[in-house]
């Protein structure tokens, strides 16, 4: 009796912990029959465009997750991460500029337009604040620091690129939100106004003017932000603006699907792509950094800025190992990176940061 008592209680203690709004909701109403008429979603949940593992089968939790919560010192930095404070809301951008902020938050700066990607800035990649939390000195810039942002582009609804926290403070300054189908329901829920965002399927293009257009292109991920997966889609975006050709893209593992969005959208003058938080138990979810450069290649990318570490701990290896690899595979196969420290301007046809400032 005792022990179902126990049971009962944490049942209830768990029930209302997940309501929180933090947890976000799934879709619902029209928006889940619109989801419903998309190709990529079958059975209730959306899929890859290939049969994708989120672990490789005969995966031990247990044995995963003792390994992480074990995992070696040099997952994180021995000191704080070096950083540039850029003056955000006076910054000029002659031609398009980029500043990064660890992981994968940056914002683009164009003469016209400021579009913000993935932006967390409450310090954990989370739903609570004591785990996974930022490297000391990864962390500082807050919405404070920002401008109106014309573009919020939300690539999928895991915590480490959809912050509640960040984008609830961030909604007064939003003008436009472009992100993957589904994921509005969570913003709405959080306050967002249906008639600022916009939901694109795979290869669904959404014209913002004469001059600047973004298309939802196909990523290789999953999912989720409580225990069922596939609710909402994931994506990249392939981003025109004043005759510049970007590319953004979220979080993928490697595929075919490069080659395809490199021969209808490519050259890019920029893919901005992940390297890091991969792991051995799940190989098909995020690239290796060598495959990182393979994808840059696919897409016809002149210059290549990655992503996706410095800042989290989400996986067990080095916290700089993502960008040694990348950076030793990138001269090999004679493919041009850059590499900013937090805060530092990438400006295209100007300046491409390649300092090792990570070397330590």
């Amino acid at each position: 009796m005792i022990i179902a008592i126990l049971i009962s209680i944490l049942a209830i203690i768990l029930f209302l912990f997940l309501q929180q709004k933090t947890f976000g909701i799934n879709p619902s109403g029209e928006r889940l029959l619109r989801i419903e008429k998309s190709s990529n979603y079958v059975n209730g949940s959306f899929q890859n465009l290939v049969s994708t593992e989120i672990m490789l089968k005969g995966t031990s939790f247990i044995k995963l997750m003792f390994q992480f919560f074990n995992k070696p010192a040099s997952t994180a930095p021995p000191k704080v991460l070096p950083s540039v404070k850029t003056d955000l809301i006076n910054l000029k951008a002659i031609e398009p500029t980029i500043i990064w902020f660890g992981h994968s938050s940056y914002l683009i700066k164009t003469k016209h337009y400021n579009i913000l990607v993935d932006p967390v800035f409450s310090g954990h990649a989370s739903p609570v604040s004591f785990i996974g939390k930022a490297f000391e000195g990864s962390n500082n810039y807050s919405t404070e620091d920002f401008p109106d942002i014309d573009i919020l582009i939300i690539t999928h609804d895991h915590y480490d690129h959809l912050d509640y926290d960040t984008v609830t403070k961030l909604i007064p300054k939003v003008k436009k939100i472009i992100t993957a189908l589904g994921v509005g329901a969570h913003l709405e829920h959080w306050g967002v106004k249906s008639e600022i965002i916009t939901e694109l399927d795979w290869w669904e293009m959404k014209k913002i003017s004469d001059n600047v257009d973004i298309t939802a292109t196909p990523a290789r991920h999953f999912s989720g932000r409580k225990f069922k997966r596939g609710k909402t889609l994931w994506a990249s975006f392939a981003l025109k603006i004043e005759g510049y050709n970007l590319f953004l893209g979220g979080d993928s593992g490697f595929g075919n699907h490069f080659k395809e969005i490199g021969e209808k959208f490519g050259p890019f003058d920029l893919a901005i792509l992940e390297c890091g938080q991969y792991g051995d138990k799940w190989p098909f979810i995020h690239m290796l950094p060598e495959q990182t450069i393979e994808a840059a290649k696919d897409l016809k990318a002149k210059i290549l800025l990655p992503v996706h570490w410095g800042k989290f701990i989400l996986s067990t290896h080095d916290w700089n190992e993502p960008i040694k690899r990348v950076s030793k595979a990138a001269i090999e196969n004679n493919i041009t990176i850059t590499t900013p420290m937090i805060g530092e301007a990438v400006v295209l046809n100007t300046n491409y940061p390649l300092n090792k400032w990570w070397d330590f």
